[in-house]
């Protein structure tokens, strides 16, 4: 069954990373990459409004992912990205961002999130709506966040 999802809808628009988990093929990975261009301008703009747009778009992703899955009728659809923008966002949390900081970041995030080695998996499984869908990408961002901060402090990623 074809998902009905509608781009007008804006909960729908935002869960799906502003259309780019329609991508044919590793929608995951297209929603990581839109948060590239963002986590770049949070570091910016700084501390505060990073954290700042973690708890908000945490927050405003427990709706829109629970909304789109819900009129989809299908839990965590593969197009549903937000979380994954989410996720990336975390697992860049007090890094300093660089073009090398940003890919490491990138590839540890999308590994822990394909893979979801225990407990994300447990989670995964077991907890449902859109909090289920938020919360496999933030534990997926965690161990990333701890690796890019070890990484930072052996000096081995500048």
């Amino acid at each position: 069954m074809k998902a009905n999802f509608q781009l007008t809808k804006w909960q729908h628009f935002l869960a799906l990373g502003f259309g780019s988990g329609l991508a044919p093929k590793a929608p995951g990975t297209f929603g990581t990459l839109v948060a590239l261009p963002l986590v770049w301008l949070l570091s910016l703009a700084g501390t505060s409004w990073f954290v700042a747009f973690l708890v908000v778009g945490t927050l405003l992703g427990i709706y829109v992912c629970g909304k789109a899955a819900a009129d989809v009728g299908e839990h965590d659809h593969g197009a549903i990205v937000w979380d994954e923008i989410i996720g990336f966002t975390l697992t860049m949390l007090l890094v300093p961002v660089s073009i090398m900081s940003l890919l490491v970041g990138f590839a540890l995030f999308r590994f822990f999130d394909i893979v979801k080695p225990w407990p994300i998996r447990w989670f995964d499984q077991r907890v449902h709506g859109g909090f289920g869908i938020m919360l496999d990408d933030l534990l997926a961002a965690l161990p990333a966040l701890v690796i890019l901060h070890a990484l930072l402090a052996l000096g081995w990623l500048v």
